[in-house]
């Protein structure tokens, strides 16, 4: 075949109109094959060519006549020395670690790995069979697409309101969804999914992971998969488990269509990115494309024996962050991402990985510094899962201005609030108003905080309410499996119940939950199906269930659909009132022309908190009042658009508390817009005469005076 010397850049493969070229890094290699399949079935190896050209670590090779749909993937020479870190092996295909498009099944085998498995030596033998016939191929792309004018909706991140979904899961099951369609980015981008996130209210979308990536061999020998995909293989790859129109490139533009009719409605995306580790595992995992590329230059091995790898994830590796050409493929697969599929953010699994350099975390590490000064990086949403296993891994409140996090200290104090422990008030407070005590000493805003009740990893918001323990056996780990952050909230039962007492009081806990979701300052994060009372049966690590358990029922029940309605009630009262989600933290200083401050905590006597109520361990209730600020709430041309007075009332006390109401002007009334005692889903104005309000036992009530 004829080949030209080609360029080192760009990495990957670049799809022209005389041919293809194609380039990959590798700085320890001795020799590389581009091996060529056959693009009808994928199995049938039809052309090794020899890459002769070598520029700064990079092998590359030009081939004219080739075109879009051709497969490909690479085999790669050199020293297989695991004490060294070099795990070089030819009789393996690897994948390009910049494939647009990945095609065909993995089978699981013992030739996928670099050694001979069950040898004595363990992985310091090297195995020599030959694995392509069990191997996904790469797939050149044409990345032509017509996306219609197209442009980031640049939502503003205070105003921003985030759905966790599945792809699949969403609407897997949806009877609405043409059938073909249903579990795919097709399914998503269907009339009637679109229709339901419009009104339900989100602003956002934020997909579990779709990078390309693997079922865990012990999952399928157990006949389970790998559901939530935090096992990345192919960080340029939308898997093509969730295309209905094809995988040999057809997945990426099904993903493109799919992110066009959400910006359409205005909802912008944002995905769920796994750069902490790979599916190739620690030394005993597979060889199927970075450790057989250069293992010692992507991975971040360890000082004493670098047989061994650095893990901080728990998932057996971690990148080597400190490489310039893992920071610039990680970089080059975000721009792709922000560029080339338009998407609008990224959520980071475990970033605190990606901010170690040797053993610490490290905030301002490379990793950051170069989004911060990258033009298109820096405009997205960025978002870090802020921990991970290693020490010091626990970095909620310390990612760099830009940033927000998922913040788990909210997570946590409200659910401890609501379920009645003792001491919780004077957390909860920061946590209301958005969390200043982690984010405004480093000059972040109140969006800098993801507030979230549950999400993909633990319980839905129907179990939290339901269930006492974890109830994981059908993951085959004997119930061992998934945090063990379990709470009593003492509901009565555990499970489905057809109590109606017990039922009762899980819905309100349920609607408590949700009303401070959506009513506290940062930015919301609402896991799908928790609108839908979406029970996985106390599985609280369904990341195997690839099943109903973890799929989204859309035969709603009366129950349901009201618990629907209030959540959309919820949400339209987030989009109304500006001061539910201010640009900048309250100071508690008086509003011009108001009379009162921007913010005055409550006692149930009406008196302000004082030091002594905010460390009594036995306070379970307060008032919070918010009045608008002029200076604060105005749209883009600097108009005010509300100065509204807002009085929350929580009571997680299982008794009724007389609330007396805060004074107000003469002609001022208060009007009822939200009680979670029940489903008042209508503002009703209260009795001019009304001095108190009797707040229910377990209840939260939002009352407004309006402005004018």
């Amino acid at each position: 075949m004829k080949t030209w010397p080609g360029r080192p850049y760009p990495l990957g493969v670049t799809f022209e109109p005389s041919g293809v070229n194609f380039a990959l890094f590798s700085e320890n290699a001795t020799k590389v094959d581009l091996c060529l399949f056959d693009k009808a079935n994928g199995t049938g190896e039809t052309a090794r060519i020899l890459l002769k050209e070598y520029t700064d670590f990079v092998w590359h090779v030009f081939l004219p006549g080739l075109g879009p749909g051709q497969l490909y993937g690479y085999r790669v020479d050199g020293p297989y020395e695991p004490a060294q870190g070099h795990r070089f092996n030819p009789a393996k295909l690897l994948l390009d670690p910049y494939a647009k498009a990945i095609t065909g099944s993995f089978r699981w085998s013992d030739a996928q790995f670099g050694y001979i498995v069950g040898d004595p030596g363990a992985d310091l033998t090297r195995d020599d069979r030959d694995n392509a016939a069990d191997m996904p191929k790469c797939a050149v792309l044409d990345p032509s697409f017509d996306w219609e004018g197209d442009a980031p909706l640049r939502t503003a991140f205070h105003k921003s309101l985030i759905y966790e979904l599945h792809v699949k899961g969403f609407s897997v099951l949806n009877a609405k969804v043409p059938e073909q369609r249903r579990g795919t980015y097709a399914g998503i981008a269907s009339p009637a999914s679109i229709e339901y996130l419009k009104n339900l209210g989100i602003t956002a979308v934020e997909l579990m992971p779709v990078h390309a990536f693997l079922d865990d061999r012990n999952l399928v020998e157990r006949g389970l998969r790998n559901y939530w995909g935090y096992n990345s293989i192919g960080f340029f790859a939308p898997d093509a488990r969730y295309s209905s129109s094809g995988d040999c490139g057809q997945q990426v533009i099904e993903f493109k269509a799919m992110v066009k009719e959400l910006h359409k409605a205005g909802i912008e995306v944002i995905l769920d990115v796994v750069y902490n580790h790979t599916a190739e595992g620690n030394q005993l995992g597979p060889t199927l494309c970075f450790r057989g590329i250069d293992n010692a230059s992507y991975y971040l091995l360890s000082a004493e024996d670098r047989r061994y790898y650095q893990d901080y994830t728990g998932c057996g590796n971690s990148p080597n962050m400190s490489h310039p050409r893992v920071l610039q493929l990680i970089m080059d697969s975000l721009r792709y991402w922000t560029l080339d599929m338009h998407v609008d953010g990224f959520r980071f699994d475990l970033a605190a990985t990606l901010a170690r350099t040797l053993h610490g975390v490290d905030r301002l590490g490379a990793f950051f510094d170069i989004i911060h000064q990258d033009p298109v990086l820096s405009q997205v949403k960025l978002i870090a899962e802020p921990w991970d296993l290693g020490e010091g891994g626990y970095q909620v409140g310390n990612f760099p201005v830009l940033w927000a996090e998922w913040n788990g200290k909210y997570r946590d104090t409200v659910r401890r609030y609501w379920r009645g422990d003792p001491g919780q008030v004077a957390d909860l407070a920061y946590r209301l108003t958005g969390s200043s005590d982690l984010y405004e000493h480093g000059g972040r805003r109140p969006h800098a905080s993801i507030n979230f009740i549950t999400a993909h990893d633990g319980f839905t918001l129907r179990d939290l309410v339901s269930y006492n323990e974890k109830h994981n056996e059908a993951n085959g780990e004997e119930n061992r499996d998934g945090a063990n952050d379990n709470y009593s909230w003492n509901c009565g039962a555990e499970g489905e119940t057809d109590d109606p007492a017990i039922n009762g009081l899980r819905e309100r806990q349920e609607r408590n939950l949700l009303a401070t979701l959506l009513l506290s300052q940062g930015v919301p994060m609402l896991l799908s199906g928790d609108e839908i009372a979406r029970s996985k049966k106390g599985n609280n690590n369904t990341y195997c269930q690839d099943n109903e358990t973890s799929w989204l029922h859309w035969d709603l029940d009366r129950p349901r659909t009201e618990l629907l309605e209030f959540t959309r009630h919820l949400i339209q009262l987030f989009h109304e009132h500006p001061a539910l989600s201010r640009r900048r933290f309250f100071h508690g200083r008086k509003i011009r022309g108001a009379g009162v401050k921007d913010l005055t905590w409550l006692r149930p006597d009406g008196r302000e908190m004082s030091e002594e109520d905010w460390a009594n361990p036995e306070s379970r209730t307060l008032g919070l009042r918010i009045a608008g600020d002029a200076l604060e709430d105005v749209d883009e041309q600097g108009r005010v658009i509300t100065d509204d007075i807002l009085l929350f009332l929580l009571n997680a006390h299982h008794e009724p508390v007389d609330f007396v109401l805060p004074a107000r002007m003469p002609g001022q009334h208060w009007d009822l817009l939200l009680d979670t005692r029940n489903f008042i889903t209508q503002e009703q104005p209260l009795n001019d005469k009304v001095e108190r309000y009797q707040l229910e036992g377990r209840s939260l009530t939002f009352l407004r005076i309006k402005s004018k």
